[in-house]
């Protein structure tokens, strides 16, 4: 199961290997991204953060260090996500991706326009700065049904 991040040395971590594999970091602090991860002798093999805007979530920077991939541990992080997405009351799961929309499309993502997300994920720093216009947006319903728009 994946753990909060909330010790510095976890953060640091996190962040340090998020800049390695050339994904955000600018908004971080700013106290809108709860940020868990897998960590194994102090060290972080993963990480996966979430934005929580009542019923509708953003899933932010998805990463696996070298030591962790081909592992399956990039699933086990999204699932364990997911579980707390839904024990927060989140309804709809969206990410940015320019390089994974295979990986999320294998567990239930759908490719979405970008004129089609919610007006609480298009105010975000990650869609409307960090991310690039070219990413693709993917959502994902978890209460089971089909995906939304």
């Amino acid at each position: 199961m994946i753990e909060r991040a909330v010790s510095e040395p976890a953060l640091a971590g996190i962040s340090n290997l998020l800049a390695a594999n050339s994904l955000p970091v600018d908004d971080l602090g700013e106290g809108k991204v709860d940020l868990f991860c897998r960590c194994a002798s102090n060290e972080v093999l993963g990480a996966v953060g979430i934005e929580v805007y009542g019923a509708i979530g953003l899933i932010r920077s998805l990463v696996v260090a070298d030591a962790g991939r081909g592992k399956g541990l990039g699933s086990d992080l999204v699932q364990d996500l997911e579980t707390e997405a839904r024990l927060r009351g989140v309804k709809e799961l969206y990410l940015l991706t320019m390089t994974a929309e295979d990986f999320f499309a294998a567990r239930g993502y759908s490719a979405i326009e970008r004129n089609g997300v919610p007006s609480e994920i298009r105010s975000t720093r990650q869609f409307s700065s960090l991310c690039r216009d070219s990413a693709i947006v993917m959502v994902k319903d978890l209460t089971g049904g089909s995906s939304p728009r």
